[in-house]
Order: structure tokens, then sequence, then C-alpha cells
């Protein structure tokens, strides 16, 4: 019985024991125990290549479901090995062990380079580009630790004002270097002699007021400058000119002049007071021209002559006429009636060639002139209206005609010296302001000469040379 009892007691011990076995064994099922790791840092790493590695440490410790983390940590175990001296990807191991089980995570470095190639730029002493000319490379070189010479790989972009310079490593690792080009390089400047807006009066010709073009160190490069766009200066009107200066590269500046072209303007007459006697001499200079400013210098008499281009042997005379304070005027190149009065072209040619030669003999240009035949011809019929048109313009452009009331008659009427005297006393007498129309290419008439100043001055008249202020005493127009 008691054995019985005995047995009994050991059988409840056992079942009990076994019970708590099994109720241990299915908590730690449901608990579900591990190792949990903590690594300090990135599980990824990248480490330049060079530098040396240092092992950030890892944590370990158990985890479970019901029961959360063991305060206690476990030992890690670290394995693996990283070259910071060599590229390429390394396997840090970190291993722990609970029981009979082992757990292990792992940590990935990635030995890479970061460094930049380098671009090394040359230079050539005392070379200094222009915009025009462009930058000629003065060199450079390129390296890599890793990938050795890159020079062969450089890109290079230029500007205005720099050249940028580019190389990329194997590794993808860019360079980039900027030369600032000197400021010769930048755009030259292109400025206007009265600006881009000027108003042009009628003229026969067009005389830029000019422009200079300079680059930021100063060099003149006005030479280079290309001006296109006509003016037509006779005529009222709107024009264009484009300034350009180009490089070799196709680049380019330029400005735009707007060319207004107006009436010119003329001053008012101004009739003299005092009784005037304007000399005027028409077709030279000729062989007795000389003579004539020997007889006015000798009066101190200052005389007109409307000065054609008929006798080169006697051009010096225009320039001598002009220094002695004559006024010297156009007339005609050729005198040639049926070319000057063909069209209105024909007689601007004539006029401008006798224009340049006043002013290759007296350095200055005139605004007075006299039609040849006078303003009120009938020679130029053939051309219907062309006086008519011609008046206007020329007096549109700022020139002032002048006729006569006087005539000497040595064009026809009189051949001696005493019929011109005759003529121009008679002419003269009872008028305050006379234009004398004489030709110093008639001996006759010029050896009149004396005698007039000698009536004039008598006669209480000034002896005057014309200006543009002067009476034109200009005819009715016939045609």
């Amino acid at each position: 019985m008691r054995r019985e009892r005995q047995n009994k007691g050991r059988v409840v011990w056992l079942l009990a024991i076994y019970a708590l076995l099994l109720a241990a064994g299915l908590l730690s099922a449901l608990d579900g125990r591990y190792v949990r790791f903590y690594l300090n840092g990135k599980t990824e790493m990248e480490l330049p290549l060079g530098a040396s590695y240092v092992e950030p440490g890892c944590r370990a410790v158990s985890a479970g479901k019901l029961f959360g983390e063991g305060r206690r940590e476990l030992p890690v175990t670290v394995s693996g090995t990283v070259d910071g001296n060599t590229l390429g990807d390394y396997v840090i191991g970190y291993e722990a062990r609970r029981g009979v089980h082992r757990y292990r995570v792992e940590r990935s470095v990635h030995v890479v380079d970061r460094s930049e190639p380098t671009i090394l730029l040359e230079s050539r002493e005392g070379y200094a580009p222009s915009w025009f000319e462009g930058y000629e490379e003065e060199g450079y070189r390129a390296w890599d630790e890793q990938d050795g010479d890159l020079t062969a790989q450089v890109r290079r972009s230029v500007f205005d004002d720099q050249v940028v310079y580019e190389v990329t490593d194997s590794a993808g690792n860019l360079c980039r270097v900027t030369r600032r080009l000197p400021l010769a390089m930048n755009r030259p400047t292109i400025r206007l002699t009265g600006g881009e807006r000027i108003e042009y009066p009628r003229s026969l010709r067009f005389v830029d007021p000019g422009f200079t073009a300079t680059d930021a160190l100063g060099n003149d490069l006005s030479a280079l400058v290309r001006v296109t766009g006509e003016v037509e200066p006779r005529l009222c009107g709107s024009y264009e000119r484009v300034y350009r200066i180009e490089n070799g590269r196709g680049d380019s500046v330029s400005v735009t002049r707007t060319v207004e072209v107006v009436n010119a303007a003329l001053p008012e007459v101004a009739v003299p007071e005092e009784k005037t006697i304007y000399l005027t001499f028409d077709d030279g200079p000729g062989p007795y021209t000389g003579r004539l400013l020997d007889v006015l210098a000798d009066y101190g008499v200052q005389a007109s002559f409307f000065v054609t281009c008929s006798d080169p042997d006697y051009f010096d005379l225009v320039g001598r006429a002009a220094r002695e304070g004559h006024t010297v005027c156009v007339h005609s190149a050729c005198h040639d009636y049926g070319s000057i009065y063909a069209d209105e072209e024909a007689f601007y040619r004539d006029f401008e060639t006798c224009e340049d030669m006043i002013f290759a003999q007296t350095g200055a240009y005139t605004r007075l002139f006299r039609f040849p035949g006078g303003s009120s011809n009938t020679v130029s019929r053939f051309n219907r209206g062309i006086m008519s048109r011609l008046a206007e313009s020329m007096s549109g452009m700022g020139y002032r005609y002048v006729d006569w009331n006087v005539s000497s008659g040595d064009a026809g009427s009189t051949t001696s010296r005493e019929g011109v005297y005759r003529n121009i006393v008679n002419g003269c007498a009872g008028k305050t302001v006379c234009v004398v129309l004489q030709h110093d290419i008639k001996p006759f008439s010029v050896a009149a000469v004396r005698d007039v100043i000698a009536w004039g001055r008598e006669n209480g008249y000034t002896f005057k040379p014309l200006d543009l202020t002067s009476p034109p005493m200009q005819h009715p127009i016939a045609n």
C-alpha cells in the first residue's frame, strides 16, 4: 500500500515536470527567440581610395516575440578585411551564437575613386589674343592618379571671355578648369561720330560723319569696319547705313545709323545799305586771269570768280584768287549746254567735277554757283523744265545760284575796252546794288576793270565779293 502511494506520488511529480517542460517548450516556440544585430553606421559604405578603414562596430542581443530583447549583449565575431588602397567591393561579417544556432549579418564596403583628375593650363609669355583674331590655344595637360595621362580626352569650349576645359576619369570624376581670356578678347565697340541718328542737309555728295572701332585694350580696328547702305543726299528721305566688323569665325558686331536727309538751310539775303558793286567774272581761269588779279590787288578790291575746268594750265590761279580774298564759285566744268542740260545727273556730274577742282586748289567747297547761260537761259529748252527742277534741287541742297543785273556785254554786244566800260557804267547808274557780269577770258573786258573801279569809287560805290548773304539777282526762269 505504501509502495503504491509512493509510486503514485512519483508519477504525479513526473507528470508535473513534464507539464512544465511542455509549457516551457511551448512558450519558447511561441517566443521564437533569435539574435538581433545592431550595426553602427551604414550596412553599405563607400571608402575613398587611399583612406584607412575604421570598423564602426556591431552589437548583438537575443530577441523574441513574447519576451522582447535580452539585456545581455552577446559576443560578436567580426570577419573580413578592407584594403583602402585597392579599388573593389569588400564584405565584413558579424557573427553571434545563441545556443547551438549561429547568426550572421554582413556590411558591404566599396573602396571607390572620388578624386578628380587634374588639368594644368600652360601659357605663352607676351601672348594677347584679340576678338578679331580669336584665341590660339596655348596648351594644357591632364592626368589622373588611376588613369594616367588624360590630355587627349579633354573637351574645350571657347567663349568670348573664357575657355572651359573638362575631363572625366574612368570612375566618372569630372574636372573643370576655366581660362579667363584677356580683355582684348572681348567684342569690339563701334562708335558712330554724331550718333546713331543724324539729320543731313541735302547735298550733291554724302560725307559720312565717321566712326571708330576699338577693342577693350584700345587697339584701333576702324580699318576693318565695312559700311553698307547707300544715302541719296540729293533727295529728302530716311536712309540706313550699317557699320559691321567681322572676325574669321563669322562672329560680327554691327551698329546701324539712320540718316535723315532734309532740306539744307540757306541764310537770309542781306541787301547792303551802301551802294555796292559786285564784280563777277565767268569762264576762267585763263591767260588773262593773272593780269586781272594784279589789277584787283593794286586797288585792294575783291571780286567773285565763277570758274570752269576748260584750261588746266591756269588752275593754280583759282588757288591764288582764294588766297587773295576773292570768292571762288562754280560755273561749269565743260560749259557745253547740250551736255550739261541733258538731264539732272549730267548737270550734277559736271557740277561736281568743277567743285572738285575748286577744292583741290583752295581746300574748300563753295555754295555759290552760276548756271551756264544764267538761270533764265533758253538754250536748255530741248529738255523741258530742267531749269525749274535744277533751281529747286540745288536750292534744297543749300546752294545759291547767282545771276546779274548789270551786263558788260563782253560776250557779244561789244569787243572793246571802252564798250565794256560804258555798258557797266550805264548799267550801274541809278542802282544801289549791282552784280556785274564779265568774262576774264576776254582781254578787253579785263582791261576795262581799272576804269570801272575808278568810276565806282568816284560815285560812292563799295566793291565787295559775293557770299551766301549777298543779293543773288536771280532772273525769272524761262524753262
